[in-house]
């Protein structure tokens, strides 16, 4: 298994931005081409919205799908203020358990599951959380809920860990191979999450520069 980058490491951090100005979208405005989970919803549906490009890619990541199945979409972008109290919440909940580990180790262990905040993707509209579905809506066994913590789930939680069923690690290949074939990286402490045009996406694909940097939606929008 290659050696995983995690969000706090400072090579993320050093990648340029090189903000293109592409504006955020609702991926419902299509009339339902994604399936849209609402278990994310906040009052002001920003986490229905991804820069455009990143959305162009999911659909054509769809298309790419076997007759039956379709993209759940879960979350999108993600307010900065939110993000930081996500990764405040769960570096916390990591110094409780392990008392005698440094700052610098518990920010690198809480940037499995929540990156940093100056650098989260999904305060860039760039990154989705998401898991494949059948026609009716109904999700498919990737190994364990969306969301599941190392420490809940034992590592499962791992894009390629081998603590899961042959079904479900068929249905994480599947994920993998039509987002990886539209353009997207995903985060491998997170089977769910991916992302594109981000600090992380430029790292991983050898780009000089992000395209997108942390944005505000616009109440306008």
């Amino acid at each position: 298994m290659n050696e995983i980058v995690l969000m706090s490491d400072p090579k993320v951090a050093a990648i340029p931005v090189a903000e293109c100005g592409e504006r955020l979208v609702d991926v419902r405005r299509d009339g339902g081409s994604l399936l849209v989970d609402t278990r994310k919803q906040d009052p002001a549906d920003a986490f229905a919205h991804l820069r455009e490009g990143v959305l162009e890619r999911l659909l054509t990541a769809q298309a790419m799908l076997p007759p039956g199945l379709r993209l759940l979409f879960v979350e999108g972008y993600r307010p900065p203020s939110l993000q930081r109290e996500y990764f405040e919440e769960y570096a916390g909940r990591l110094r409780d358990i392990h008392t005698q580990w440094s700052d610098e180790q518990i920010h690198a262990a809480a940037s499995r599951y929540v990156s940093p905040p100056d650098i989260a993707p999904h305060s860039a509209g760039a990154a989705v959380d998401l898991t494949l579905a059948d026609a009716g809506g109904r999700e498919l066994d990737l190994g364990t809920r969306m969301n599941a913590d190392p420490e809940e789930s034992n590592g499962a939680c791992y894009t390629h860990a081998v603590n899961i069923s042959e079904n479900a690690r068929a249905n994480r290949k599947l994920l993998g191979a039509v987002l990886t074939a539209a353009g997207l990286v995903n985060y491998p402490t997170e089977w769910w999450h991916w992302s594109f045009g981000d600090r992380y996406w430029a790292l991983i694909t050898k780009e000089a520069a992000a395209r997108y940097g942390p944005k505000e939606l616009s109440p306008s929008r």
